[in-house]
């Protein structure tokens, strides 16, 4: 009798994630659901951002002292080339501005901070639904909450006092398991959003760094 009672007791305590989504009903179901995609959304743009900013965030040390070189000894389809085969967007600057060598010092000038704001648009791609997400998902959460609670008052206004237990639970169920899916997604959302920011601002420090560094070599005297 003592066993059978641990057994009852031990099957109360479990608190089964996939129970408390299916008994907040269809509402509850379908507010997770779009939480879900949300979140699998979020992870796949931050991972690939991730590894899209550190793969061209690798350069060669000596790159610009390699571009010092070849311009000053006059091969500029050798420091051109030398920018091709360097994936960053730093060599992606330098190249535009190689490419502009002869004429004024304000047209090249403009020809980099074109490139610049373009290798920015490729770094910053899809980040804004990040910080989308971040915001929206709370959101969505606390949809989820009233809509739970519209559930559990109407269950209460319509049975004359003599609510179904199990009825009110499932709207409360709704109201609580949304808040927290809503609120965890909205968290990782930001998180990422942050990360990914402050990488991207490091490559956008870089590329300015090593513009700067051109036209410098560009204003020295021969």
């Amino acid at each position: 009798m003592q066993k059978e009672a641990q057994e009852v007791l031990s099957d109360e305590k479990v608190l089964s994630i996939y129970n408390l989504i299916v008994d907040g009903g269809i509402g509850g179901m379908v507010i997770i659901g779009v939480l879900v995609v949300m979140l699998i959304t979020t992870l796949y743009i931050y991972f690939e951002r991730i590894f899209a900013i550190n793969s061209i965030s690798k350069t060669d040390g000596n790159f610009m002292n390699n571009i010092k070189d070849q311009v000053a000894n006059g091969k500029l389809d050798a420091a051109k080339m030398l920018c091709v085969q360097t994936n960053s967007p730093e060599a992606r600057l330098i190249e535009k501005g190689i490419s502009r060598i002869g004429k004024p010092l304000e047209d090249i000038n403009t020809a980099i901070e074109s490139a610049g704001t373009l290798e920015v648009y490729k770094l910053e791609k899809n980040v804004s639904i990040l910080a989308t997400v971040a915001g929206a998902a709370p959101m969505i959460g606390f949809l989820g909450t009233v809509v739970g609670m519209i559930l559990a008052f109407h269950e209460m206004a319509t049975s004359g006092g003599q609510a179904d237990m199990g009825a009110l639970a499932g709207g409360i169920n709704t109201a609580m398991t949304t808040t927290v899916a809503g609120l965890i997604v909205g968290i990782i959302a930001y998180m990422a959003y942050n990360h990914v920011v402050v990488k991207t601002n490091k490559v956008v420090h870089k590329m300015e760094a090593k513009a700067v560094e051109f036209l410098d070599l560009l204003n020295e005297p021969i």
